[in-house]
């Protein structure tokens, strides 16, 4: 008697479960710009401050001075126009910003300022390796707008350093109030700027007169 072979057969193994794929770095990148895209809103408008303007020369150069950047607190570390509020609390204005760091900006609107002035033999940034007998230290105390007040404050405390032997010449605070109509970018920086010029006419005289 013939055996018949069986009609069924054994099924085949399951096949392996596809592994879920990870987008590529493309379809990434193009994921986080649409996300950019549509969570970004307008670029703020960027600010500058003025130096004092030039000064015909009178009298002999004096001294050369080395001009440090401007020490601050971690809000003015930043480029962004600062708002303090009644009671005390700071935040950032929207819609405007800074051309540079605060304290670098302020730094280099000072040495233009008494470059301008023309009463010093010279004025340096501390890396730029030139010898001076003086050096300029400033903390920035404030420079932002009161809300309560509706003001422009500026307040900078500087200290004349003798190189040589590292003793305080003389020190001073400078401190300057603007009325602003509103606190919005353009009229906030507006009215920094002309407390700024107000703080720089001080310190340059200042400076220029020997501490």
């Amino acid at each position: 008697m013939l055996l018949l072979a069986p009609l069924l057969r054994p099924l085949p193994p399951p096949l392996p479960r596809l592994a879920r794929r990870r987008p590529g770095p493309l379809v990434a990148l193009g994921l986080a710009l649409l996300v950019g895209a549509c969570g970004s809103g307008a670029a703020p408008t960027t600010f500058d401050l003025t130096a004092l303007p030039g000064a015909a020369r009178s009298g002999a150069a004096r001294r050369s001075i080395v001009v440090a950047e401007p020490v601050g607190l971690q809000p003015f570390e930043a480029d962004r126009i600062i708002v303090r509020e009644p009671g005390g609390a700071v935040s950032y204005l929207g819609g405007g910003q800074w051309a540079d760091r605060l304290p670098r900006l302020v730094q280099t609107r000072l040495i233009q300022s008494l470059e301008n002035a023309n009463r010093l033999k010279s004025v340096s940034r501390p890396g730029d390796k030139v010898a001076a007998d003086t050096i300029l230290i400033t903390d920035l105390r404030a420079f932002d707008i009161n809300a309560g007040t509706r003001e422009a404050v500026v307040d900078l405390s500087a200290k004349l350093i003798q190189e040589s032997s590292g003793t305080v010449i003389a020190a001073k605070i400078f401190q300057a109030r603007v009325p602003v109509a509103a606190v919005s970018a353009p009229v906030a920086a507006n009215g920094l700027d002309r407390a700024l010029s107000l703080v720089l006419a001080d310190m340059v005289r200042w400076i220029n007169s020997g501490g």
